[in-house]
């Protein structure tokens, strides 16, 4: 039987049910999701489905990630609810994947592991499922493993064998009416143009997760644990003289009230100009390197290469803004001493991070 696979919290509690209630089939787990953004996240989701797979022993093939193609299908579809004609064109791309894959391997059967989400309908699930294995000369399997305390004993599942536990579906439209529900930002959906890995970020968590496999292949015991924290996102920003946009590197956790002032420098107290509105204080290069420990040639090298979040905040300790202060800090070739104009669209928000603690 082809297992079409979504994610690892659904698949490890189904293909343990699958287990039971199938004990003479052949199980063949397929990951085709290629509605799954970011890309990070993706390779997140994945490489637990492998982990969870390979503890149960089934075999897992990885379909194409044919983002674009997605895309292109859902078009017009955008601003769809949750088990809306979206998630039927999503289900539908899929299925009809899941339906060719069983076939051209020689599987009499298919299902998926998304009956098991309570955010799926369970009614659209076989219908879809049912007509592409028709299509596709395979059976489809319906299984209702929600009832009587199924998705309790799920989470029971995903809990004991340490399993990432994502909070949206996967695509980036279910994601954004989310967290617009939610009024939280989409911080999943931000990706520095340095490729820098952000706090609380998909990437973050990626790298947490390969280092839990690195522990579990030393046979290291470890735990997860959540942390809250003050995260920070820079959404856009610049610093313009004589109305042209200048080199500018906008420190971490740099707020302003309002998102746009000018002004002038007023004056400069060791390494540190200061400017006349918004609490703003300016580096030029020549003072920079020194307290960041680093040896920058340019503002620019500086934005495509970025100092990490950790040596961001010992840099705003290091020239006299504490741990609290959320004072702009820029750093420009050099300060002018004439008027400039500044502007920094910023977001500071209390979030929860997971952390990986080892044992060890």
């Amino acid at each position: 039987m082809l297992v079409h696979i979504c994610c690892s919290v659904d698949s490890h509690f189904f293909l343990q049910r699958l287990k039971e209630d199938f004990p003479d089939e052949k199980l063949v787990g397929y990951f085709y999701d290629p509605n799954i953004h970011p890309y990070s996240e993706y390779r997140l989701r994945l490489m637990d489905v492998q982990r969870s797979c390979d503890a149960l022993g089934v075999e897992l093939i990885e379909g194409p990630y044919d983002y674009e193609a997605w895309m292109r299908a859902v078009k017009g579809l955008e601003n769809e609810p949750e088990k809306g004609a979206r998630c039927e064109v999503c289900f539908d791309r899929r299925f009809e994947m899941s339906a060719k894959k069983a076939q051209e391997i020689g599987e009499r059967r298919m299902t998926t592991t998304l009956l098991v989400s309570p955010k799926k309908s369970q009614e659209q699930l076989k219908r879809t499922g049912e007509r592409f294995a028709k299509d596709y000369g395979v059976e489809f399997v319906h299984v209702d493993y929600r009832s009587g305390g199924g998705t309790q004993k799920q989470q029971e599942e995903a809990k004991k064998a340490k399993l990432y536990r994502q909070d949206y579906c996967g695509c980036m439209f279910g994601l954004t009416i989310q967290r617009d529900q939610q009024k939280q930002l989409a911080d999943e959906l931000f990706s520095p143009v340095s490729g820098a890995v952000l706090p609380g970020s998909i990437e973050e968590r990626l790298a947490l997760y390969e280092e839990r496999l690195t522990l579990e292949e030393r046979g290291c015991d470890y735990k997860i644990v959540r942390q809250k924290f003050l995260n920070y996102r820079l959404k856009f920003g610049w610093v313009k003289v004589r109305k042209e946009i200048i080199p500018s590197f906008i420190v971490a956790y740099s707020t302003m009230k309002r998102r746009y002032t000018n002004g002038k420098v007023e004056m400069k107290v060791g390494d540190l100009h200061y400017f006349n509105r918004e609490e703003i204080r300016f580096m030029d290069m020549a003072t920079f390197n020194e307290p960041i420990q680093k040896r920058y040639p340019s503002v620019r090298s500086i934005i495509f290469d970025p100092p990490s979040f950790e040596e961001q905040l010992r840099l705003r300790e290091r020239v006299g803004l504490g741990l609290w202060d959320l004072s702009p800090l820029i750093v420009l070739e050099e300060v002018p001493q004439t008027k400039m104009e500044i502007f920094i669209d910023a977001e500071q928000y209390r979030d929860v991070r997971e952390v990986l603690v080892p044992l060890c």
